[in-house]
């Protein structure tokens, strides 16, 4: 298994582990009967670090496609090289520590290590092109 297969792979852990804390928190703030329920009845967002767990969440669902696309697209293209490497390394290693900078609620370094996720991306980007 190559080395962006395999932070794809953890990446993949690492969602769940995210889906698992943002559902626990929402099951201590909003109580089992509703996270059971059909959830029709609205709810507030969640609060403190229940809620920065939440959207750390959101922000893994929304960066995680455009980061397994590049890496399959990579794998389909046999192009497995330093710049790939890195590219995925560095995107599964700032999603790791994203999820404490934000439910820390560090807003600049939170933003910094969002923006080396996103780097990371655009490194395996690159090296397709």
């Amino acid at each position: 298994m190559t080395t962006e297969l395999c932070m794809l792979l953890w990446s993949v852990v690492l969602g769940l582990v995210q889906i698992a804390l943002a559902a626990s928190c929402s099951i201590g703030q909003r109580g089992l009967g509703w996270i059971a329920s059909a959830r029709d009845e609205v709810k507030p967002p969640l609060t403190g670090v229940g809620g920065r767990l939440d959207r750390a969440r959101a922000n893994f669902l929304e960066t995680f496609p455009l980061f397994a696309a590049a890496v399959l697209a990579a794998q389909v293209m046999q192009q497995h090289d330093p710049l790939t490497v890195l590219g995925a390394q560095l995107y599964f290693w700032a999603r790791v520590l994203y999820v404490p900078v934000y439910a820390a609620g560090i807003p600049y370094l939170r933003t910094l290590v969002w923006a080396v996720s996103l780097a990371g991306i655009v490194l395996l980007l690159v090296a397709l092109l």
